[in-house]
């Protein structure tokens, strides 16, 4: 196992109002995590955006950030698509846009494409700030999937290396998985038995595979395990809000077909509505 799984984090940039913030974020995510910065513009090289990259990375230099700057024009997706892969990126930053006079956040068409089709992790921000908000709480999904013991220990690796001080590992299961038809106090006692039977089993599961987390990366660190009944992807990104978590950190989703964009599921129900900053781990 990498003990650093993220030795090259890129950033699509665009001179927008949050260039700043992006890159702040960004430059201070890879100062955290011992990483290189790749910035990728779409769009033609010259010396004034360099200059520009540069003035603003300057407070990050002095600290040993190591960063560089790639130029391609062409359709922004497609470009950042092909740097990520070309250039070895192991996490891709994207900032996320806000819903027009609504309070709830979606990913833009340019940053939901790249979110389905990047082959390397992607971090998805809702707020970059200039100054630094510290990540204290991270929710982990603890799916019963092959991919979920390396979003964990990622998840882990993440929190100690920005001084988390909390994971909550949340197991989503499917209330069809208690087959009880309620209509009577019986059937409801068998119900609430087999809830039980389950919230153990998950249980006993998750802690199997938090057992096996490096333990340095496990350190002042309050670990909590959370069962949910309901639709997987919505009920975990429904209590990332409502405890407030800074970053949600999911498994990355299998291969996404035309009927998942219209009946959402998983990883589509948070791309719809993002409850806070989000990782998706590949």
């Amino acid at each position: 196992m990498d003990p650093n799984p993220f030795k090259v984090i890129g950033i699509g940039a665009t001179f927008s109002p949050n260039l700043k913030a992006n890159l702040f974020e960004a430059a201070r995510l890879c100062l955290l995590l011992k990483a290189k910065l790749v910035i990728i513009h779409v769009g033609e090289e010259s010396l004034d955006k360099k200059e520009s990259f540069k003035t603003i990375l300057d407070p990050f230099l002095k600290y040993g950030l190591v960063s560089e700057t790639v130029f391609t024009p062409g359709d922004p997706s497609e470009v950042i698509l092909r740097a990520s892969a070309s250039l070895r990126i192991d996490m891709l930053i994207i900032g996320a846009l806000q819903r027009e006079n609504l309070v709830n956040y979606y990913v833009g068409s340019i940053a939901r494409k790249i979110t389905r089709k990047a082959k390397c992790s992607v971090l998805l921000l809702i707020n970059p700030s200039v100054d630094r908000i510290p990540c204290k709480h991270i929710v982990v999904n603890g799916l019963e999937d092959p991919k979920t013991e390396k979003t964990v220990r990622n998840a882990f690796y993440v929190a100690h290396q920005l001084g988390a001080s909390k994971i909550t590992v949340v197991e989503e299961i499917r209330e069809q998985e208690i087959h009880v038809h309620i209509d009577d106090d019986n059937s409801l006692r068998k119900a609430a038995i087999a809830k039980e039977k389950l919230i153990k089993r998950e249980d006993s599961r998750v802690q199997k595979i938090v057992a096996e987390v490096a333990p340095d990366d496990k350190k002042a660190i309050t670990i909590e395990s959370q069962p949910i009944f309901g639709k997987r992807g919505y009920s975990i990104g429904h209590y990332a809000e409502v405890v407030r978590a800074d970053l949600l950190v999911m498994n990355a989703p299998n291969k996404t077909k035309f009927w998942d964009r219209l009946f959402p599921h998983d990883i589509e129900h948070i791309l719809t509505e993002l409850p806070t900053d989000v990782l998706i781990i590949r």
